[in-house]
């Protein structure tokens, strides 16, 4: 239960730092943010592990245990995220976030591919069921901004083919971006937890010294190399004028700070932590309750319109992730 209950928490802080991230992300852009992000999360990690190890590094954490982390900063950080704001950008933020719902069976088979891990009958049932209800409350939301587009005066017929239009004009590219993102994130995770487990195995902890200190160091490592990959990327694509500008840029700074540290600071170290004391399939699919969680605080901030169909659908998503806790 430990391992499910942090994972919801991750749902949550994921959710209000997807709030931050959009309102910076639509004032900075999306690489330049990225760099931010990154930085910063590396700071507050910083000043956290300062406070617990003494050291504002994991100094602590084997060669073994960098390749892993790295590679899954690479993976879910670099790849993911890349990916991710490209999607934004061709499909939009709503579709993006039902491709990311794949995440979770991506992590499923990564883990039963790396580390052999089985979930239940009943835990694949609640992960399709919370999937399914993602799904239906993502394209229930889609489907009211269609409608929202057509004016008073047209005919019905004409709200159903703007729907069927918007069914059958996804560009490819976008959904391959959707696609890989999920994959990132979900292969990002597994990699961490074989990445944690060579961690806490090489590195018993100390008299005085908490358990958080491997997640947070974990992230460290992960933020690093996606740090390196967004700067490379900055340059690659001339976009190091962006940077500067945005860095001047006080109420957008103000924005990816909190979603930075909702976000890669906070969020993904306890998502490390979710993985360390439950499956990696049913922490995934816990924290990809994001999507319907966002749905209230979405329509309050940006007054998004709600939907029967994303009611319903984040109903069954509860509904599919009270079956964890049976």
């Amino acid at each position: 239960m430990k391992g499910e209950s942090i994972a919801l928490l991750v749902a949550v802080l994921w959710t209000t730092g997807a709030i931050f991230g959009e309102l910076a992300s639509k004032r900075l852009g999306a690489l330049p943010l990225n760099v931010i992000r990154m930085v910063l999360s590396l700071l507050i990690l910083g000043i956290a592990l300062w406070f617990m190890v003494g050291q504002p590094y994991p100094y602590l954490a084997d060669g073994e245990t960098w390749m892993w982390l790295s590679l899954s900063g690479l993976m879910g950080f670099g790849f993911g995220d890349y990916c991710l704001f490209n999607s934004y950008m061709l499909i939009g933020s709503r579709f993006s976030q039902l491709f990311m719902t794949l995440a979770a069976p991506f992590a499923a088979i990564t883990a039963w591919f790396l580390l052999g891990e089985r979930m239940t009958w009943l835990g694949l049932i609640g992960m399709a069921i919370t999937l399914t209800g993602i799904g239906m409350s993502i394209l229930g939301k889609e489907q009211g901004t269609s409608e929202e587009s057509v004016s008073s005066g047209d005919a019905c017929v004409g709200s159903r083919s703007k729907k069927r239009h918007l069914a059958v004009k996804l560009p490819i590219h976008g959904v391959v971006f959707g696609i890989g993102a999920a994959l990132g994130q979900g292969i990002g995770l597994v990699l961490s937890k074989v990445g944690l487990e060579h961690y806490t195995a090489s590195t018993p902890l100390q008299e005085g010294i908490s358990s958080l200190t491997y997640p947070v160091g974990g992230t460290m490592i992960r933020a690093l190399t996606g740090l390196f990959c967004f700067l490379l990327l900055l340059v690659l694509k001339k976009k190091v004028g962006q940077l500067k500008s945005a860095i001047h840029d006080g109420r957008g700074m103000h924005f990816a700070f909190w979603a930075t540290m909702l976000g890669p600071a906070v969020g993904v170290s306890l998502s490390l932590l979710a993985v360390q004391y439950t499956s990696t399939g049913v922490a995934q699919t816990l924290m990809a309750l994001t999507p319907v969680l966002i749905i209230w605080p979405s329509y309050l901030i940006f007054k998004s319109r709600i939907t029967a169909m994303e009611i319903f659908g984040a109903i069954i998503a509860v509904c599919g992730a009270a079956l964890f806790f049976v």
